[in-house]
Formats: structure tokens, sequence, C-alpha cells
């Protein structure tokens, strides 16, 4: 690969945002992962409707191979696997439906090569569940053992737990416990950090609440916040505490460029050097009774914002505007958006999906991905654009970790019609740092 290069690297996929590491690097092996699912929508998408894939690139000779994981599994970019390398040089893929059952299935490769892969195996939730089902999955290593991040019992963020590098499993507990508030409750993303796991959690679906943003981190066997106090409960101890006892980082109707937010959602967080940064989105001056529901229907809300938060020495946050996010991407969900990502070795270099130009405030007709670099700590951006005057949508960018010499930076480019419906196909840009 050219040291400066976009290659599409799958023609049918796309992937949610509440599972990681979604896409990794063997830099030994010259290898980068990317998980997606394949959609009916989409290229030869009668056979491969459902398709769980990975995508194998070769950054040393060039090309990619997608292995279809699971085919047929489920047309839904919500089931996309987490990706994890073991100490012993294989790999493991987690991965769940979007709430159609109570399963977490996984598979292991073979030693160093993540085109071959062993069984297919299962943790059957529903003990617990009671048949409600479970999403999403997130493997983290945390005081050296390995979890898997769900959402699953009363729609809370759950998880399981492996003593051997995720060969078997079984239930840890709830992290967070509330009544539920429309279709499920917090919304979380997980950050490997230098002292534990951060987390960065919602109340509920921005779409039914009025959601602040929370933080805190797991380390210990015990859920601290920003500032290192520790809460009451003992971690997965029931009752699970509320995700409200952590740190509050964005507070609903907070007011920030100039706008007050609300209906926050969690985009992503990273720790890189040892200082934890995060990006969020929310509606700017949303009034409730001319946008969401018109006449019955679900329309976008017209004015989505991306914000930058820092968490400072003293356990405080700073948050600035990081960009115009533009209206929401589906009229049915009318808080999605492009999506933004950290680097996870530079926090202070973020890339933006975006139809509203961060240089200039230009509205364009599809959304393009821009890199923004900070300074100051978030307060000034200076941006790039990587993609302009597209014909199709940019959205949801990754940056793969594995690789701290060489930026992967990864997107889908299409039509989204829905989580379920869309004609994109996967891109890769690599470049050094």
């Amino acid at each position: 690969m050219s040291p400066t290069s976009t290659q599409v690297i799958n023609v049918n996929g796309a992937w949610c945002w509440f599972q990681d590491e979604r896409a990794l690097v063997d830099p030994e092996a010259g290898l980068l992962v990317v998980g997606s699912i394949a959609s009916g929508g989409g290229t030869y998408g009668a056979r491969r409707v459902g398709d769980l894939d990975l995508t194998v690139v070769d950054l040393i000779r060039g090309g990619a191979r997608a292995v279809a994981l699971h085919p047929g599994f489920e047309a839904d970019d919500h089931d996309v696997p987490a990706l994890w390398r073991r100490p012993d040089g294989r790999w493991l893929a987690v991965y769940a439906r979007h709430k159609t059952d109570d399963l977490t299935h996984w598979r292991v490769s073979e030693p160093g090569d993540p085109t071959r892969w062993g069984e297919e195996r299962t943790y059957d939730w529903s003990e617990h569940t009671g048949g409600r089902g479970v999403t999403y999955s997130n493997l983290h290593e945390v005081d050296g053992r390995l979890y898997c991040f769900a959402r699953a019992v009363n729609d809370d963020p759950c998880a399981l737990v492996s003593d051997d590098h995720g060969d078997t499993w079984t239930y840890a507990g709830r992290l967070f416990g509330r009544p539920k508030i429309g279709y499920v409750n917090g919304y979380a993303r997980y950050a490997d950090g230098a002292d534990g796991l951060h987390v960065l959690v919602t109340d509920h679906h921005p779409r039914d609440f009025d959601n602040s943003i929370y933080h805190g981190r797991i380390s210990a066997g015990r859920l601290h916040d920003s500032r290192g106090s520790t809460l009451d409960a003992e971690l997965f101890a029931e009752p699970a505490p509320s995700q409200a006892e952590l740190t509050t980082v964005l507070a609903a109707g907070i007011e920030i460029g100039g706008a007050r937010l609300g209906h926050a959602w969690t985009t992503d967080i990273r720790e890189a050097d040892g200082v934890v940064a995060a990006v969020m989105s929310a509606r700017a001056d949303h009034d409730e009774k001319t946008a969401g529901r018109v006449d019955g229907r679900d329309v976008a809300v017209p004015d989505l914002r991306l914000v930058y938060g820092r968490l400072g020495a003293d356990g405080q946050w700073t948050l600035t505007q990081l960009a115009q996010a533009g209206p929401g991407l589906l009229p049915h969900e009318q808080d999605y958006s492009g999506l933004a990502a950290i680097d996870p070795y530079d926090i202070d270099t973020v890339y933006v999906s975006s139809p509203i130009d961060p240089r200039d405030g230009t509205r364009h007709a599809h959304h393009e991905i821009y890199r923004g670099h900070t300074a100051d700590e978030g307060r000034g951006w200076d941006w790039t654009a990587i993609t302009e005057d597209s014909a199709v949508d940019n959205l949801r960018p990754i940056v793969a970790p594995g690789d701290p010499t060489t930026t992967h930076l990864l997107w889908f480019r299409g039509e989204m019609r829905s989580s379920q419906d869309y004609d994109c196909e996967i891109v890769l840009r690599s470049s050094p740092r």
C-alpha cells in the first residue's frame, strides 16, 4: 500500500458505533481486520444479506479478503463483532444480534491468521434477561480479566467475564441499573486507560429522554467517578448503581457554542498519554413541539452538534463545540449523525463526518470526512478535508488501533436508508503519522 492511499476493501458493509474494537491492526503481521454486516440493499445483496464479515487487509502486499464469520447472521449494523488479539496470537471475535435473541456468539482464530476460525460457540443470557434480548459486544481487559460488555438485563449495560482469554464466558452482572424509560437504558462507550477502563454513558435513548452524559472508570474491582472517588456499590453487585452517580460530563440544557444542548448521545472516548477525551452528539435548541414528531411522523432533528470533552488532572471536564453535524441522518432515527472518531494515539486529532464544512460552514449535499487537530486542548481546531465533492455520504469513521506509526482511517460510503437497509462500501485510507 502506498504511503497515503485510499481503497475500497469491502463492497457491501456498515457498522454501528457501540461495539469495540470494530477494527484492529496486527503490526507485526501487517494485517488490519475490520468487522461489518452486509445488507440486502447493497452489492450482491441477494446472496450476501446479513453476512457478518471480517475484512482482512494485507497492509504490506496490498489486497483485502472478506471472510464471512457467520453467513446470513442478521441484516443489522448493530451486530458487528468486537475484536481482540489474544496473548497466544489468536484473534477473538464476539458478536450478538439486535435484541432478536439472547445469545452472545464468539469464535477464536487459528494462531496469527484471522482468515481461519474455529467453531462458533454461544452464551445464552436468557436466565438473566427473561428472553428480552441482548445487543452489542465490547471486549476489554480489566485488572487481568477479559470482559465482554453488552446491553442485556433490563437493557442496562452488563458484562460477561472470561479467565481464559475468551475460550469460555460466565455472567458478571449489571454495570448500571435503573428503571427503564422508552426503548433501552444507557448507551455506553468504553476505552482502555493506564489506570482502568473508562466508561462514557447516557441515561437512556435520546429519542425517549433528554439525556445527560456521565463518565467513570473501572479499576481494582470498583467503579470510580472522574475525580477518582469510589462509588459505594461493588462492581456488578445488586442493586447495580445508577450511572447518574458518576461524574456528569455533559448536562442536559448546557449552553455550548451559543446553543442549548439536549438529548445527548455518546460518540467516542479515548485515552492517550494519560489524557482522556470524548466526543458526544446533542440536539441544539431543540423544540419538542416542532421537531422529532410532526403530525404523528418521525422527522430528523434539524441541527445536531458534536461536542469535544477533555478530562483535566483535577477531574473536571472542559467542553467545547467540535463541529456542526447537520440534520439527523435518518427521518426515523433523528439523532443519528455521521459521527466522529478520536485518534487512539493522539486525542488532539479527530475525524468528523458532516454535511457542513467545519472550516467555513458551507453546507454540502453529502456527508464528507474532515480531520480536525487542536493545539490548545480543544478550544480551537484546524481542519483538513479528507473527502470532497462526493456523490454519496461518507459515514462513521474509525481510526483502527494497533499501529502507532500509521493512521488507518476507515469509513463507509453510499446510501444508508436504515440500520438494516443500506448500499454502502467500506473504504480504508492509510497514511504515516
